[in-house]
């Protein structure tokens, strides 16, 4: 179907040049996507290290925690005051009363 009149080789040409664009629009397509694959595999490892880091981190500050607790519970064991378990310990009267 012609519905432009065109000779033959217009029409050639039209179609090579078609073929071309949609090649193009296909190869760009493809590397969008792959580009978007690598953009979510890149912030899902990023993800994954800021979520180990901050595990850490909490990690570290739990067992800073509980070896206060288990100092405090020590030293209640031993008959220390409540007064000299706090300024040790640095946890507060409440938290080291809560112990007991």
């Amino acid at each position: 179907m012609n519905k432009f009149n065109w000779s033959e080789e217009e029409l050639l040409a039209y179609e090579q040049m078609k073929k071309r664009i949609m090649d193009e629009i296909a190869a760009f397509a493809q590397k969008f996507d792959e580009g978007l694959r690598v953009g979510q595999e890149k912030g899902r490892q990023e993800g994954i290290q800021i979520g180990h880091e901050k595990g850490k981190i909490e990690g570290k500050i739990e067992g800073k925690i509980e070896g206060k607790i288990e100092v405090a519970k020590n030293s209640l064991k031993a008959g220390v005051s409540i007064d000299v378990i706090a300024e040790i310990t640095g946890l507060s009267l409440d938290e080291i009363k809560k112990l007991i």
